[in-house]
């Protein structure tokens, strides 16, 4: 399926860092209109009591209508169709059209095709999902390969439910979701998929939070889902590549103002580049480029080069 992204080319945003927030704060959504994060999740599931989820699932449309959130991705996460709010969740979440509609509890592909189903016909958001049960790590090639068919886009851990349902007890280092980060990761890359590690639950634990953000980074996530706004500089930071790692990959991809060297394109159908024995994809060029542009570094790796 030929999906349309209603953030254009979905590789011209980065996500380092995606906050939730309760959709039924409305001060809430209004100071995430001016925090540095790359991704506001508006949300209607988990941090919103019973009753409050028909002002939340109001405030969030209206918050998605009004358009203040800049360059910022909006994310509404909804509830599960099995549950009495989704079905009016992902009403109203299809008629607000956001970047994405992000759906818990996925099982299945099964269970992609029936939120696609949802959408309505002038809606063009893309559709992300929590990995969070133990079927959907089994179920995980599957569940990225229904990206052929669907507007899914991307792959968020939930760690915390995912552990309660494994009876697991991670710990600092993650243990024993090891295995199924590697699963889920490898996935998300063979079909194009963004990935986003889980939450970190101590926010004043600052040294582990970074830790656990170097973590994701060396797994190979795009980005980590935080649960407050003192954590989004840290994982910014941890997800921007340094000043070494900028001009190197500069030599490969090359940036806005500069050609590879040596380089040469085999053929359009290919989709590569070649240089120095190595194949990048342009999509991933053109992802880096805009990654380098909001880190420290770029100004003095990049400016100024003709």
């Amino acid at each position: 399926m030929n999906k349309t992204h209603a953030a254009g080319d979905p590789i011209a945003r980065i996500h380092r860092s995606a906050l939730y927030l309760p959709a039924s704060n409305p001060k809430a959504i209004s100071k995430a209109q001016t925090l540095p994060c790359d991704t506001v999740i508006l949300d209607l599931e988990d941090s919103v009591a019973p009753e409050a989820k028909e002002s939340a699932r109001q405030q969030a449309a209206a918050a998605v209508r009004q358009g203040s959130f800049g360059s910022r991705t909006v994310v509404i996460r909804v509830n599960g169709l099995e549950t009495a709010w989704g079905a009016d969740d992902m009403e109203a979440a299809s008629a607000a059209s956001p970047d994405a509609i992000l759906v818990p509890k996925i099982d299945s592909i099964a269970d992609i095709r029936a939120y696609q189903q949802r959408l309505g016909g002038e809606c063009r958001s893309d559709l992300w999902v929590m990995i969070e049960t133990p079927r959907s790590i089994l179920n995980i090639r599957e569940i990225a390969a229904a990206s052929l068919e669907t507007r899914l886009a991307c792959l968020v851990m939930g760690t915390n439910d995912l552990a309660k349902d494994l009876n697991a007890k991670p710990g600092a280092s993650r243990t024993p979701f090891w295995g199924m980060f590697g699963l889920c990761v490898a996935a998300a890359r063979a079909f194009g998929l963004l990935v986003l590690d889980g939450v970190y639950n101590n926010i004043e634990d600052s040294a582990g939070f970074k830790q656990q953000c170097l973590q994701a980074v060396e797994f190979g996530f795009d980005g980590k889902t935080l649960i407050h706004p003192t954590l989004i500089q840290p994982c910014n930071e941890a997800f921007s590549p340094d000043a070494a790692a900028i001009e190197g990959r500069n030599k490969l991809c090359g940036h806005s103002r500069t050609l590879p060297m040596r380089v040469r394109r085999p053929s359009e159908s290919t989709g590569s580049w070649s240089s120095h024995y190595t194949w990048l994809r342009r999509d991933k060029c053109w992802r880096w480029r805009v990654l380098i542009a909001h880190s420290p570094p770029f100004n003095a790796c990049c400016r100024g080069r003709s």
